[in-house]
């Protein structure tokens, strides 16, 4: 028996396939480009082949995330919240805040000692975006996105990127270029920007979490939040990863009734 998982997301599609041990023997990325059917298939076919099975031979197939209605063979859709929050918690096994960031709208999750979501706090609709306004960010600047926080540890002062709306905040971007403002101030002020964003959705406390593609592709995200909020702030295993392992989980809960 396999079973399979997926997260659709806004920048990337992550695929999973497990046996009926519940042992992960397959896995995929694809960067999400054209039509979002396209590109699970992709990600499907890739994580079924590295599983030696076919994607015909799969029992079960969870879906979640933006374009989650995309995925036509899937079984059953789920929440990305239920999805990062069983993902982080089969990995960890305690109780968490969980910080779900990821290429569309972030999400603050508490998880009791159960591994049951608790409350979820998401951004303001105006402020999702925050991979998205990233990769704007790095472009500009001419830089790999991971390079983001090396060339912000070199700058004196944030440069002013406000966190309301991330239309703005790009505007913002290119204003502060022409005004000569240095690659490493603009850089830090982008990471200062997310991490504002996430800590007006709630308050963070306790074990902080971090789930989703930013953190592994802007890890200067993880530590300017840690600055912000005055908390430790750590990283889950294989952040991106973390909303297709919940799914798959689910998936195979379906196949074993």
């Amino acid at each position: 028996m396999f079973v399979a998982g997926a997260d659709v997301g806004t920048e990337c599609v992550k695929a999973m396939v497990a046996n009926g041990e519940g042992k992960i023997v397959g896995r995929a990325t694809v960067p999400t480009r054209g039509y979002f059917q396209d590109c699970f298939q992709e990600a499907l076919h890739n994580a079924t082949q590295e599983a030696q099975t076919r994607v015909a031979d799969l029992g079960q197939v969870a879906v979640t995330g933006f374009g989650a209605s995309c995925a036509s063979i899937a079984t059953q859709t789920l929440t990305e919240t239920v999805c990062h929050a069983r993902g982080a918690f089969h990995q960890l096994q305690k109780p968490m805040t969980l910080v779900d960031i990821g290429g569309r709208d972030p999400k603050v999750v508490r998880i009791d000692e159960r591994g049951a979501v608790t409350s979820v706090k998401s951004v303001r609709k105006c402020a999702v975006g925050i991979g998205t306004f990233l990769m704007f960010t790095s472009r500009h600047l001419d830089v790999h996105p991971t390079r983001l926080m090396d060339i912000a540890t070199n700058a004196g002062k944030p440069a002013p990127v406000g966190s309301y709306c991330s239309v703005f905040a790009e505007v913002e971007v290119i204003e502060l270029l022409r005004a000569g403002a240095s690659a490493g101030e603009i850089a830090l002020g982008a990471m200062y920007s997310v991490a504002d964003r996430i800590m007006e959705m709630d308050r963070l406390q306790g074990q902080v979490l971090v789930s989703g593609g930013v953190c592994e592709y802007f890890p200067g995200v993880v530590r300017a939040l840690a600055e912000r909020s005055g908390c430790p702030v750590e990283i889950v295993p294989e952040p991106i990863m973390a909303g297709a392992l919940g799914a798959t989980l689910y998936a195979l809960d379906a196949a074993r009734g």
